[in-house]
This record gives C-alpha cells, sequence and structure tokens, in this order.
C-alpha cells in the first residue's frame, strides 16, 4: 500500500492524530496535499515561526504560539473537511499544556472529519500520547519517482544520457532523497556546465555524507576489482561470462534491498 494510499485509508478511519517523521518535508506536504484533493479535504499548514500561511484568512494565526496551533483546529467548523500539517510540531509534545490539547482533540475529532499531522524530521512521542497519535512512515523516492525526477532536471539542463547512463544513474540514486538527488545534479552541472557520465561518483559521495550525518555507521567505497581476487579462476570466468545474463529487473531489486 502506498503512503497516499494508506493516508486516505487513516482519514476516512478517522484516525485523528498522524505522526509523520521525514526530512523530506516538501515531497510529503505534496503527497498530503494531493491526497487531502482526492479525499475533498482542505490543507492548512502551521510553522512557528510564520504561524498558518495556506489561507489568507487565517495567515499568521498561532505564530510563535504552538498552543494556538490546535486551538485554531477547534475553530473550524465541525463540518469542514480539513487536514492540519504541523511542521517540527515534535519539539512541544512535553509541554503538559500540548499534551492534554492534543488529547482532548483526538477525542473530540473523532466525529469530525478533521486530521492533524505532524511533520517532523524525527521520530519524538511522550509516552501519555503514545495511544492518541498514529505513526506513518514515509519512504524513500520510488525508482519511477526518481527517473522522473531525474529526467525533469536534465530537461531543464537540457542534458541528454544514453538509456544505459540513465538507468545506471537512476539506480545509483536509490536511497537518496529527491532532495539530495537534486543537489548532486546541480553539483554535477556546476563542476562542468552539465552531467557527465562520470559524475555518477558524486552520488556515492552524497551517500557518504547521509551515511556519515547517522554517526551509527562508516562507508567504505568498494575498490576492488574482479581481478584482486586471488583463485576461483574457474568460478570468476564463469561470473564474468554469465554477467550479462541477469536480467535489468533483477539489478534493480539488489540495488533497493
Amino acid at each position: 500500500m502506498s503512503f497516499r494510499e494508506e493516508l486516505s485509508l487513516l482519514l476516512r478511519a478517522r484516525y485523528a492524530l498522524l505522526y509523520v517523521p521525514t526530512k523530506e518535508e516538501e515531497r510529503a506536504e505534496a503527497a498530503i496535499a494531493a491526497c487531502a484533493q482526492q479525499e475533498g479535504r482542505s490543507v492548512y499548514t502551521w510553522d512557528f515561526v510564520d504561524g498558518y500561511h495556506a489561507n489568507l484568512n487565517d495567515a499568521g494565526f498561532g505564530r510563535r504560539n504552538p498552543l494556538q496551533a490546535l486551538e485554531f483546529v477547534e475553530k473550524l467548523p465541525s463540518t469542514a473537511a480539513a487536514i492540519c500539517i504541523l511542521r517540527d510540531y515534535h519539539r512541544f509534545l512535553d509541554d503538559v499544556a500540548i499534551s492534554r490539547k492534543l488529547r482532548n482533540l483526538a477525542r473530540l475529532l473523532k466525529s469530525q472529519p478533521k486530521n492533524i499531522v505532524i511533520l517532523s524530521p524525527q521520530l519524538s512521542i511522550p509516552e501519555d500520547l503514545g495511544d492518541v497519535i498514529t505513526v506513518q512512515e514515509f519512504p524513500l523516492p520510488t525508482v519511477e519517482e526518481i527517473r522522473a525526477e531525474v529526467e525533469r532536471l536534465l530537461a531543464a539542463m537540457r542534458t541528454v544520457l544514453s538509456d544505459r547512463i540513465l538507468d545506471e544513474l537512476v539506480r545509483s540514486c536509490q536511497g537518496l532523497s529527491i532532495e539530495r538527488i537534486r543537489r548532486v545534479l546541480a553539483r554535477g552541472i556546476a563542476a562542468h556546465g552539465e552531467f557527465q557520465p562520470s559524475d555518477i561518483e558524486l552520488i556515492l559521495e552524497e551517500k557518504q555524507q547521509t551515511i556519515r550525518q547517522t554517526q551509527i555507521l562508516d562507508f567504505y567505497p568498494a575498490r576492488e576489482d574482479i581481478s584482486d581476487i586471488g583463485g576461483l579462476d574457474n568460478l570468476k570466468d564463469w561470473l564474468l561470462k554469465r554477467g550479462h545474463a541477469f536480467q535489468k529487473s533483477a539489478s534493480v531489486r539488489a540495488a533497493s534491498s
């Protein structure tokens, strides 16, 4: 089930408080907006600095006031079908007033077509809110999404790649967010005036940067060639001859696993 399909199901089932942990804020909001349009719901977006800014009548409401952000949900008509996105709201969940208000809203919104979506770059839910907040994972881009974005960016940069290089580029981008993919392609353009096949190495560097930020794993690029393996001459000969027999679909699955 895709993110949008699961979100639509949760909306119809009146899951009042949803928590989407993701660093891809822009892509997640676009997916939520598309789902809201399909379900006939309005979308209101809040952040601590600007307050609500999706509707001119409510522009700035709740600025620097996370409790007012929740009161806004209450003041919407009870029949108004809406999704209220709260950016970075995990920072306020430990506040006793916020916690109590969310639990009150969870009870109230069971009978109303309104939902609150907390959109945060990390997962942090206090124990007392565990039973009223539902976590929905937001997956990394699929191969199809990556290909569409890469083709869009290359077209905008007037860069044409062969199908083989394009396939290799898309496979290399698996595991990166759309924002990081945009950044690494822009880096290649900045270096040479166009994206070149050799710039695929930049994607490995970007993955290394992502892993380094976790402070848990280390990234060691593979530099060995099959000729570096001692012995096993018959096996190596078989692998070299049979390598072309593997289907593209198999290599894509292996890259995504």
